[in-house]
């Protein structure tokens, strides 16, 4: 992975030019299978008859996971190529939606229990809108749980990199073969904290969790001490607070809801 310092974010259907290929590298991959995925799961426990939104769903594999745990799961993209990989996971029946975190959101306020945003956040300069929105469709008392990148990671990886400033930082991938290009933006760890409790939102939780122990040996990174933890991402685990946002703060829902664009 390369980096170098840039402005702009990254279009919402940024992901459309390699979607199929980052499906097919996550779908077994260390960070995604065996670390993220799992992670999520072990916070969110027992999700049997809970209505959770997974906002980013990308093909929908957090979707399906849940959905085999009894949960009702609703999942958005920004990207249309990623619900299209979504729908063929899930079945046409399936309640998918392209819409996008930096706008609002074609959600009846209090509509979920929980919501994820799972490696969603770290790719928007501004969180306020989009944790208000979350923190909007979930009921006094739902839960919210983010995964991003850590924020330790700028000064280890890059060290020019103000860790106490938000900036984006341009980062080369590689997903099966096909050569990416992502947008991450940092911020500390005090920084997301007073996002998260400006939206709403309590931290319940933080994790920094190993990766699962059914993760293939091979997949494991060379450790001189414990192969199963490193750093990469954290977890929080939040509550929704019993307030919300005055209405006339928020825009029209039903009007966006009218414009959000499902996917066939």
């Amino acid at each position: 992975m390369t980096s170098e310092t840039q402005t702009a974010e990254q279009q919402p259907d940024h992901y459309d030019s390699f979607a199929e290929a980052y499906a097919r590298a996550n779908e077994n991959g260390l960070f995604n299978r065996w670390y993220a995925r799992p992670a999520v799961l072990d916070l969110l426990g027992d999700v049997a008859g809970r209505r959770i939104l997974d906002a980013g769903c990308g093909s929908g594999p957090l979707v399906a996971d849940l959905k085999e745990r009894g949960a009702s799961v609703a999942g958005f993209d920004a990207s249309p190529a990623m619900i299209r990989l979504a729908r063929k996971r899930l079945g046409d029946d399936a309640d998918l939606k392209v819409a996008d975190l930096s706008l609002p959101l074609p959600y009846d306020n209090e509509a979920f229990d929980d919501a994820l945003a799972v490696l969603v956040l770290h790719y928007l300069e501004d969180w306020s809108g989009p944790l208000t929105e979350l923190r909007r469709v979930l009921r006094p008392g739902g839960r919210l749980v983010v995964v991003v990148n850590h924020p330790v990671i700028p000064p280890v990886m890059y060290p020019e990199v103000d860790y106490f400033a938000t900036v984006p930082n341009t980062e080369e991938y590689d997903f099966d073969g096909v050569s990416a290009t992502l947008t991450i933006w940092y911020r500390s760890l005090s920084a997301m904290s007073e996002s998260f409790t400006a939206a709403g939102f309590r931290i319940s939780a933080i994790s920094e969790p190993p990766v699962s122990p059914d993760t293939p040996p091979e997949l494991l990174p060379p450790s001189d001490s414990d192969p199963t933890r490193f750093i990469g991402f954290i977890f929080f685990a939040l509550e929704a607070s019993p307030t919300v946002a005055p209405e006339s703060d928020r825009a029209d829902v039903g009007v966006f809801a009218s414009t959000s664009t499902p996917v066939s």
